[in-house]
């Protein structure tokens, strides 16, 4: 018989997800060669994270910011537990996936924001737009490597694969001292 599972991550909050990775993919791959492509993958970019802010605060229980975000105490407290081996499993995001969602929403934010701003005259060949947009462009991969990093690290810890329940959108039942 197979385990009981809840819907945790809806239909929009997993097409957000997915389509986020394949326009910052695209972007990427196109950045030096099709600056035309490049530039449509960062207006999606900007697009998917307007929409994940708005659904962030109207969308159901856990996409909301209100139900994964926690305060800094509560993310190093967390990361602390992870250290020795004692985090709780979370149905939801767990308090480090969430600090690392923030963190990748604001610098995909700054990237998109600074490449928009490169196409307009006014900001065309200044240098610190180019630079804060590779440098946040560059950042990225490295926030993505950690995240990914986090939920090989989790799904191993918890035994559960988070990446499949980002595709159907449900994880295990909470059962004792899992965070529901």
């Amino acid at each position: 018989m197979g385990e009981r599972t809840i819907r945790v991550w809806d239909p929009a909050v997993r097409v957000f997800h997915w389509g986020l990775v394949t326009a910052v993919t695209v972007a990427w791959l196109t950045g030096d060669e099709w600056g035309g492509v490049h530039e449509w993958a960062g207006y999606v970019v900007a697009g998917l994270i307007g929409f994940r802010l708005l659904w962030g605060l109207v969308g159901p229980r856990y996409a909301r910011f209100t139900q994964f975000v926690r305060p800094p105490g509560t993310v190093l407290r967390y990361i602390a537990d992870m250290a020795s081996g004692r985090e709780r499993r979370h149905l939801g995001h767990n308090p480090a996936g969430a600090a690392m969602i923030v963190v990748l929403l604001l610098t995909l934010a700054g990237t998109a924001l600074t490449g928009w701003m490169y196409t307009l005259d006014a900001f065309w060949g200044v240098e610190w737009v180019e630079e804060t947009h590779a440098f946040l462009a560059n950042s990225l991969l490295v926030l993505i490597g950690l995240h990914v990093a986090g939920v090989v690290l989790a799904s191993v810890r918890h035994g559960e694969n988070l990446a499949r329940a980002m595709v159907i959108g449900r994880k295990r039942e909470p059962s004792g001292e899992d965070v529901g």
